[in-house]
Protein backbone atom coordinates (compact mmCIF):
# COMPACT_ATOMS: atom_id res chain seq x y z
CA UNK A 1 0.00 0.00 0.00
CA UNK A 2 1.41 3.46 -1.31
CA UNK A 3 1.35 6.54 1.59
CA UNK A 4 -0.70 9.41 0.42
CA UNK A 5 1.05 12.32 0.42
CA UNK A 6 -1.62 14.57 1.34
CA UNK A 7 -2.56 12.85 4.12
CA UNK A 8 0.78 13.26 5.70
CA UNK A 9 1.49 16.17 7.61
CA UNK A 10 5.28 17.20 9.40
CA UNK A 11 5.09 19.02 12.90
CA UNK A 12 9.14 20.73 13.55
CA UNK A 13 10.17 20.83 16.75
CA UNK A 14 11.78 24.16 16.65
CA UNK A 15 13.64 23.36 20.44
CA UNK A 16 13.97 24.75 23.45
CA UNK A 17 16.18 28.38 24.26
CA UNK A 18 19.21 26.22 22.51
CA UNK A 19 21.47 27.47 25.33
CA UNK A 20 23.87 24.99 24.51
CA UNK A 21 24.16 26.43 21.78
CA UNK A 22 24.87 30.17 22.56
CA UNK A 23 26.20 32.59 21.84
CA UNK A 24 24.80 32.00 18.30
CA UNK A 25 21.15 31.30 19.69
CA UNK A 26 21.39 34.69 21.66
CA UNK A 27 19.60 36.83 19.81
CA UNK A 28 17.62 34.57 17.11
CA UNK A 29 16.11 30.40 17.43
CA UNK A 30 17.78 27.19 16.91
CA UNK A 31 16.27 26.60 14.05
CA UNK A 32 16.81 30.36 12.07
CA UNK A 33 21.04 29.46 13.22
CA UNK A 34 22.76 29.85 10.01
CA UNK A 35 24.52 26.89 8.83
CA UNK A 36 26.99 26.08 5.57
CA UNK A 37 27.06 29.49 4.36
CA UNK A 38 23.57 30.25 2.79
CA UNK A 39 20.84 27.78 4.72
CA UNK A 40 19.19 28.06 7.86
CA UNK A 41 19.17 25.12 10.41
CA UNK A 42 15.38 24.86 9.74
CA UNK A 43 15.77 24.20 5.71
CA UNK A 44 17.10 20.55 6.34
CA UNK A 45 13.81 18.95 7.64
CA UNK A 46 12.02 21.32 5.41
CA UNK A 47 13.81 20.19 2.63
CA UNK A 48 13.82 16.78 3.55
CA UNK A 49 10.24 17.02 4.04
CA UNK A 50 9.87 18.37 0.50
CA UNK A 51 12.35 15.90 -1.13
CA UNK A 52 9.46 13.64 -0.02
CA UNK A 53 6.46 14.94 -1.16
CA UNK A 54 5.62 16.66 1.79
CA UNK A 55 4.31 20.21 1.25
CA UNK A 56 2.03 20.74 4.51
CA UNK A 57 4.63 21.63 6.90
CA UNK A 58 4.51 23.76 10.63
CA UNK A 59 7.29 25.10 13.07
CA UNK A 60 6.67 24.97 16.21
CA UNK A 61 9.29 27.50 18.44
CA UNK A 62 8.75 30.14 21.12
CA UNK A 63 12.05 31.34 21.72
CA UNK A 64 13.28 34.24 19.60
CA UNK A 65 11.68 33.47 16.39
CA UNK A 66 11.84 37.07 14.88
CA UNK A 67 14.42 36.17 12.23
CA UNK A 68 13.04 32.31 11.77
CA UNK A 69 9.22 34.21 10.85
CA UNK A 70 11.26 35.86 8.69
CA UNK A 71 13.25 33.47 6.85
CA UNK A 72 10.31 31.38 6.15
CA UNK A 73 7.64 34.13 5.20
CA UNK A 74 10.80 34.71 1.93
CA UNK A 75 11.44 31.70 1.51
CA UNK A 76 8.64 29.26 1.18
CA UNK A 77 6.02 30.72 -1.24
CA UNK A 78 4.03 27.95 -2.84
CA UNK A 79 1.93 28.61 -5.57
CA UNK A 80 -2.07 29.51 -4.72
CA UNK A 81 -3.12 26.94 -6.40
CA UNK A 82 -2.03 24.14 -4.14
CA UNK A 83 -2.03 23.53 -0.52
CA UNK A 84 1.20 23.24 0.31
CA UNK A 85 2.42 25.78 3.59
CA UNK A 86 5.29 26.13 5.99
CA UNK A 87 3.60 27.47 8.80
CA UNK A 88 5.04 28.68 12.26
CA UNK A 89 3.64 28.29 15.44
CA UNK A 90 4.97 30.38 18.05
CA UNK A 91 3.92 29.52 21.69
CA UNK A 92 0.43 31.25 22.77
CA UNK A 93 -1.27 31.66 26.09
CA UNK A 94 -4.73 30.83 25.59
CA UNK A 95 -7.60 29.96 28.43
CA UNK A 96 -6.87 26.01 27.89
CA UNK A 97 -2.64 26.58 27.73
CA UNK A 98 -1.79 29.68 30.14
CA UNK A 99 1.88 28.05 30.29
CA UNK A 100 4.24 28.16 27.30
CA UNK A 101 5.67 25.25 25.92
CA UNK A 102 7.05 22.67 28.65
CA UNK A 103 8.70 19.93 26.32
CA UNK A 104 8.17 18.08 23.22
CA UNK A 105 4.92 16.85 23.57
CA UNK A 106 3.62 19.48 25.33
CA UNK A 107 4.29 21.84 21.97
CA UNK A 108 2.63 19.26 20.11
CA UNK A 109 -0.70 19.54 22.72
CA UNK A 110 -0.66 22.97 22.65
CA UNK A 111 -0.88 23.04 18.65
CA UNK A 112 -3.00 20.20 18.35
CA UNK A 113 -6.42 22.49 17.38
CA UNK A 114 -4.43 24.27 14.41
CA UNK A 115 -3.19 20.43 13.31
CA UNK A 116 -6.91 19.51 13.58
CA UNK A 117 -7.86 21.73 11.01
CA UNK A 118 -6.31 19.95 8.73
CA UNK A 119 -7.03 16.36 7.00
CA UNK A 120 -4.45 14.07 7.80
CA UNK A 121 -4.31 10.35 8.63
CA UNK A 122 -0.47 10.17 9.82
CA UNK A 123 1.49 12.91 11.68
CA UNK A 124 5.75 12.80 10.94
CA UNK A 125 7.07 14.61 13.79
CA UNK A 126 10.67 15.80 13.73
CA UNK A 127 13.27 17.77 15.30
CA UNK A 128 14.37 21.45 13.75
CA UNK A 129 18.32 20.77 14.80
CA UNK A 130 19.56 17.89 13.20
CA UNK A 131 21.84 17.49 9.65
CA UNK A 132 20.60 14.68 7.81
CA UNK A 133 19.20 14.01 4.43
CA UNK A 134 16.08 11.29 4.37
CA UNK A 135 13.80 10.16 1.71
CA UNK A 136 10.27 10.01 4.54
CA UNK A 137 8.45 7.67 1.71
CA UNK A 138 10.02 4.43 2.70
CA UNK A 139 9.59 5.44 6.70
CA UNK A 140 5.64 6.14 5.96
CA UNK A 141 4.90 3.49 3.86
CA UNK A 142 6.46 0.92 5.84
CA UNK A 143 5.06 2.32 8.73
CA UNK A 144 1.24 1.91 6.59
CA UNK A 145 2.70 -1.51 5.41
CA UNK A 146 3.41 -2.77 8.89
CA UNK A 147 0.00 -1.30 10.40
CA UNK A 148 2.14 0.64 13.17
CA UNK A 149 0.73 2.49 15.72
CA UNK A 150 4.36 4.70 15.67
CA UNK A 151 6.87 3.98 13.69
CA UNK A 152 10.46 5.48 15.31
CA UNK A 153 13.47 6.56 13.03
CA UNK A 154 16.78 4.56 14.20
CA UNK A 155 20.12 4.88 14.08
CA UNK A 156 23.14 1.90 14.51
CA UNK A 157 25.37 3.47 16.78
CA UNK A 158 28.77 1.78 18.62
CA UNK A 159 29.63 1.54 22.38
CA UNK A 160 31.05 4.55 22.31
CA UNK A 161 28.63 6.49 21.57
CA UNK A 162 25.22 4.57 23.02
CA UNK A 163 25.10 5.83 26.17
CA UNK A 164 24.61 9.37 24.73
CA UNK A 165 21.21 8.18 23.31
CA UNK A 166 17.52 6.60 24.03
CA UNK A 167 18.85 2.99 22.61
CA UNK A 168 15.63 0.96 21.35
CA UNK A 169 16.00 -2.97 21.21
CA UNK A 170 13.70 -4.55 18.70
CA UNK A 171 12.38 -7.76 18.17
CA UNK A 172 13.14 -10.16 14.99
CA UNK A 173 9.88 -8.37 13.56
CA UNK A 174 11.69 -4.78 14.17
CA UNK A 175 9.42 -4.14 16.44
CA UNK A 176 10.72 -2.19 19.20
CA UNK A 177 10.49 -4.77 22.98
CA UNK A 178 12.19 -2.00 25.45
CA UNK A 179 13.90 1.02 25.93
CA UNK A 180 16.18 2.81 27.82
CA UNK A 181 17.52 6.57 28.32
CA UNK A 182 21.24 6.63 28.33
CA UNK A 183 22.32 3.19 29.31
CA UNK A 184 25.85 2.63 31.44
CA UNK A 185 28.34 0.60 29.29
CA UNK A 186 28.00 -2.64 31.51
CA UNK A 187 24.06 -2.80 30.69
CA UNK A 188 24.63 -2.67 26.66
CA UNK A 189 25.54 -6.17 26.52
CA UNK A 190 21.66 -6.70 27.14
CA UNK A 191 20.37 -4.05 24.88
CA UNK A 192 22.05 -5.08 21.01
CA UNK A 193 19.43 -5.33 18.49
CA UNK A 194 19.43 -6.89 14.84
CA UNK A 195 21.32 -4.50 12.54
CA UNK A 196 23.05 -4.60 8.62
CA UNK A 197 26.25 -7.22 8.39
CA UNK A 198 27.48 -3.79 6.91
CA UNK A 199 26.85 -1.65 10.50
CA UNK A 200 27.67 -5.09 12.43
CA UNK A 201 31.34 -4.49 10.60
CA UNK A 202 31.66 -1.19 11.59
CA UNK A 203 30.64 -2.51 15.38
CA UNK A 204 27.62 -0.95 15.60
CA UNK A 205 25.18 -3.20 17.61
CA UNK A 206 22.79 -0.45 18.81
CA UNK A 207 19.68 1.08 17.81
CA UNK A 208 19.47 4.99 18.82
CA UNK A 209 16.05 6.75 18.17
CA UNK A 210 17.05 9.74 15.89
CA UNK A 211 14.17 11.94 17.63
CA UNK A 212 11.76 11.00 14.07
CA UNK A 213 8.45 9.94 14.71
CA UNK A 214 5.61 8.90 13.11
CA UNK A 215 2.06 8.73 14.81
CA UNK A 216 -1.24 7.68 13.53
CA UNK A 217 -3.69 10.78 13.98
CA UNK A 218 -5.73 9.09 16.33
CA UNK A 219 -3.51 7.55 18.67
CA UNK A 220 -1.85 10.99 18.64
CA UNK A 221 -5.26 13.02 19.28
CA UNK A 222 -5.33 9.54 22.50
CA UNK A 223 -1.89 10.74 23.40
CA UNK A 224 -2.01 15.12 23.48
CA UNK A 225 -5.68 14.18 25.50
CA UNK A 226 -2.82 13.63 28.99
CA UNK A 227 -2.12 16.96 30.02
CA UNK A 228 0.46 15.13 32.63
CA UNK A 229 3.20 14.13 29.64
CA UNK A 230 5.49 16.48 28.29
CA UNK A 231 8.17 15.01 26.48
CA UNK A 232 8.08 12.35 23.67
CA UNK A 233 11.52 10.44 24.15
CA UNK A 234 11.47 10.88 27.69
CA UNK A 235 7.67 9.95 28.64
CA UNK A 236 5.65 9.02 25.88
CA UNK A 237 7.50 6.82 23.34
CA UNK A 238 8.74 4.68 27.18
CA UNK A 239 5.38 4.64 28.46
CA UNK A 240 4.12 3.73 24.73
CA UNK A 241 6.85 0.30 24.50
CA UNK A 242 4.77 -2.80 24.95
CA UNK A 243 1.33 -1.00 24.67
CA UNK A 244 1.86 -0.16 21.08
CA UNK A 245 2.84 -1.69 17.80
CA UNK A 246 6.05 0.64 17.73
CA UNK A 247 8.19 -0.54 14.74
CA UNK A 248 12.10 0.63 13.89
CA UNK A 249 12.97 2.18 10.67
CA UNK A 250 16.77 1.97 10.26
CA UNK A 251 18.54 4.53 8.93
CA UNK A 252 21.99 4.18 7.65
CA UNK A 253 23.04 7.77 6.12
CA UNK A 254 24.78 10.52 8.09
CA UNK A 255 23.41 12.13 10.39
CA UNK A 256 24.18 14.09 13.22
CA UNK A 257 22.19 15.87 16.15
CA UNK A 258 23.68 19.88 15.99
CA UNK A 259 22.93 20.05 19.50
CA UNK A 260 26.22 22.12 20.84
CA UNK A 261 29.07 24.60 19.70
CA UNK A 262 31.42 21.44 18.98
CA UNK A 263 29.37 19.52 17.04
CA UNK A 264 27.68 22.51 14.99
CA UNK A 265 31.43 23.82 14.30
CA UNK A 266 32.43 20.19 13.11
CA UNK A 267 28.84 19.43 10.99
CA UNK A 268 29.74 22.77 8.79
CA UNK A 269 33.92 22.20 8.84
CA UNK A 270 32.87 18.68 7.79
CA UNK A 271 31.35 20.22 4.27
CA UNK A 272 34.93 21.00 3.36
CA UNK A 273 36.23 17.26 2.89
CA UNK A 274 36.63 15.73 -0.73
CA UNK A 275 33.83 13.45 -0.19
CA UNK A 276 31.62 15.29 2.66
CA UNK A 277 29.32 12.98 4.50
CA UNK A 278 26.39 15.76 4.10
CA UNK A 279 25.94 15.69 0.71
CA UNK A 280 25.35 19.67 -0.79
CA UNK A 281 25.67 18.43 -4.52
CA UNK A 282 22.76 16.32 -4.96
CA UNK A 283 20.27 16.61 -7.49
CA UNK A 284 17.94 14.65 -5.81
CA UNK A 285 18.36 15.43 -2.38
CA UNK A 286 18.72 19.57 -2.61
CA UNK A 287 18.82 22.08 0.21
CA UNK A 288 16.23 25.21 -0.50
CA UNK A 289 16.62 27.97 1.40
CA UNK A 290 15.89 31.83 -0.09
CA UNK A 291 16.61 32.75 -2.88
CA UNK A 292 18.98 35.85 -3.05
CA UNK A 293 19.66 37.99 -5.99
CA UNK A 294 23.45 38.50 -4.86
CA UNK A 295 26.49 38.94 -7.34
CA UNK A 296 28.96 36.46 -7.53
CA UNK A 297 32.12 36.34 -5.62
CA UNK A 298 35.03 38.53 -6.64
CA UNK A 299 38.40 37.04 -5.72
CA UNK A 300 42.41 39.31 -5.65
CA UNK A 301 44.99 37.53 -5.31
CA UNK A 302 43.90 34.62 -2.51
CA UNK A 303 44.92 31.24 -1.72
CA UNK A 304 41.42 28.72 -1.53
CA UNK A 305 42.02 25.10 -0.21
CA UNK A 306 38.94 22.97 0.85
CA UNK A 307 36.61 25.37 1.49
CA UNK A 308 32.94 26.64 0.47
CA UNK A 309 32.47 30.08 -0.37
CA UNK A 310 29.07 31.45 -0.87
CA UNK A 311 27.62 34.29 -3.09
CA UNK A 312 28.10 37.52 -3.28
CA UNK A 313 31.43 37.57 -1.24
CA UNK A 314 34.81 40.36 -1.78
CA UNK A 315 37.95 38.52 -1.15
CA UNK A 316 41.16 39.83 -0.75
CA UNK A 317 42.74 37.30 2.05
CA UNK A 318 46.13 36.40 1.29
CA UNK A 319 44.69 32.25 1.97
CA UNK A 320 41.72 30.28 3.63
CA UNK A 321 42.00 26.74 4.46
CA UNK A 322 39.34 24.39 5.27
CA UNK A 323 36.87 27.33 5.58
CA UNK A 324 33.58 27.99 5.01
CA UNK A 325 32.82 31.76 4.11
CA UNK A 326 28.99 32.76 4.35
CA UNK A 327 27.27 35.31 1.70
CA UNK A 328 28.49 39.04 1.24
CA UNK A 329 31.81 37.85 3.57
CA UNK A 330 34.46 40.80 3.35
CA UNK A 331 38.18 39.72 4.07
CA UNK A 332 40.68 42.34 3.55
CA UNK A 333 43.94 42.17 2.23
CA UNK A 334 47.07 39.67 3.76
CA UNK A 335 44.59 37.87 6.19
CA UNK A 336 44.45 34.01 6.63
CA UNK A 337 41.50 32.61 7.75
CA UNK A 338 41.77 28.45 8.58
CA UNK A 339 39.09 25.52 9.79
CA UNK A 340 36.73 28.64 10.40
CA UNK A 341 32.89 29.39 9.74
CA UNK A 342 32.64 32.63 8.78
CA UNK A 343 28.89 33.23 8.55
CA UNK A 344 28.69 36.52 6.44
CA UNK A 345 26.74 39.83 6.36
CA UNK A 346 23.25 40.69 6.20
CA UNK A 347 24.04 43.71 4.42
CA UNK A 348 26.67 45.36 2.21
CA UNK A 349 28.16 48.59 2.96
CA UNK A 350 28.23 51.31 0.84
CA UNK A 351 31.25 53.31 -0.40
CA UNK A 352 30.17 56.66 1.66
CA UNK A 353 29.37 54.88 5.21
CA UNK A 354 32.71 52.83 4.56
CA UNK A 355 34.46 56.07 4.00
CA UNK A 356 33.18 57.75 7.09
CA UNK A 357 34.29 54.44 9.42
CA UNK A 358 37.67 55.18 7.90
CA UNK A 359 37.28 58.41 8.89
CA UNK A 360 35.95 57.90 12.36
CA UNK A 361 38.36 55.01 12.67
CA UNK A 362 35.80 52.47 13.07
CA UNK A 363 35.76 48.96 11.95
CA UNK A 364 34.57 48.32 8.53
CA UNK A 365 32.05 45.72 8.21
CA UNK A 366 33.44 42.35 7.78
CA UNK A 367 37.44 41.42 8.57
CA UNK A 368 40.38 43.62 8.04
CA UNK A 369 43.69 43.05 6.70
CA UNK A 370 46.23 41.05 8.16
CA UNK A 371 44.10 39.04 10.22
CA UNK A 372 44.81 35.45 11.44
CA UNK A 373 41.55 33.39 12.36
CA UNK A 374 41.75 30.07 13.00
CA UNK A 375 39.28 27.34 14.69
CA UNK A 376 37.04 30.06 15.09
CA UNK A 377 33.01 30.83 14.24
CA UNK A 378 32.50 34.45 13.42
CA UNK A 379 29.03 35.58 13.51
CA UNK A 380 27.08 37.70 11.24
CA UNK A 381 27.67 41.52 10.81
CA UNK A 382 30.96 41.72 12.52
CA UNK A 383 33.33 44.11 12.05
CA UNK A 384 36.98 42.93 12.91
CA UNK A 385 39.93 45.27 12.76
CA UNK A 386 42.96 45.30 11.09
CA UNK A 387 45.91 42.79 12.41
CA UNK A 388 43.69 40.92 14.79
CA UNK A 389 44.92 37.41 15.94
CA UNK A 390 42.61 34.86 16.97
CA UNK A 391 43.98 30.84 17.57
CA UNK A 392 41.02 28.32 19.35
CA UNK A 393 42.04 25.19 20.17
CA UNK A 394 41.62 22.88 23.13
CA UNK A 395 44.30 25.38 25.14
CA UNK A 396 41.44 27.83 25.77
CA UNK A 397 39.17 27.83 28.82
CA UNK A 398 35.81 28.39 28.23
CA UNK A 399 35.21 31.59 28.48
CA UNK A 400 32.22 34.62 27.28
CA UNK A 401 32.04 38.23 27.33
CA UNK A 402 30.40 41.02 25.48
CA UNK A 403 32.55 40.76 22.27
CA UNK A 404 33.22 36.66 21.84
CA UNK A 405 32.26 33.25 23.57
CA UNK A 406 35.06 30.56 23.70
CA UNK A 407 33.17 26.98 24.32
CA UNK A 408 35.17 23.08 23.42
CA UNK A 409 38.26 25.12 22.35
CA UNK A 410 36.41 27.15 19.31
CA UNK A 411 36.01 31.31 19.72
CA UNK A 412 32.58 32.48 18.91
CA UNK A 413 33.01 35.99 17.43
CA UNK A 414 29.56 37.31 18.69
CA UNK A 415 27.04 38.43 16.28
CA UNK A 416 27.20 42.31 15.49
CA UNK A 417 30.73 42.40 17.47
CA UNK A 418 32.71 44.80 17.00
CA UNK A 419 36.73 43.66 17.47
CA UNK A 420 39.33 46.55 17.77
CA UNK A 421 42.28 46.84 15.70
CA UNK A 422 45.65 44.80 17.05
CA UNK A 423 42.86 42.33 19.40
CA UNK A 424 44.72 38.81 20.44
CA UNK A 425 42.81 35.64 21.43
CA UNK A 426 44.64 32.94 21.78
Amino acid sequence: MKAKKKNVIAIILGGGQGSRLYPLTESRSKPAVPIGGKYRLVDIPISNCMNSDIYRMFVLTQFNSASLNAHIKNTYNFSIFSHAFVDILAAEQTPDNPTWFQGTADAVRQCMPHFLNHDFDYALILSGDQLYQMDFNDMVEEHIKREADITIATLPVNAKDAPEFGILKTNSESCIESFIEKPAKELLPDWESNVSDQMKSEGKHYLASMGIYIFNRKLLMDIMSNKETKDFGKEIIPQAVGNKKILSYQYEGYWTDIGNIDSFFEANIGLTDDLPKFNLFDNDNKIFTRPRLLPPSKFQKTMIDKSLISEGCILNAKEINRSVIGIRSRIGEGSIIQNCYVMGNDFYQNIDDMNEDLRTGRQLVGIGERCFISNALVDKNCRIGNDVYISGGSHLEDFSNELYAIKDGIVVIKKGAIIPDNYIIK
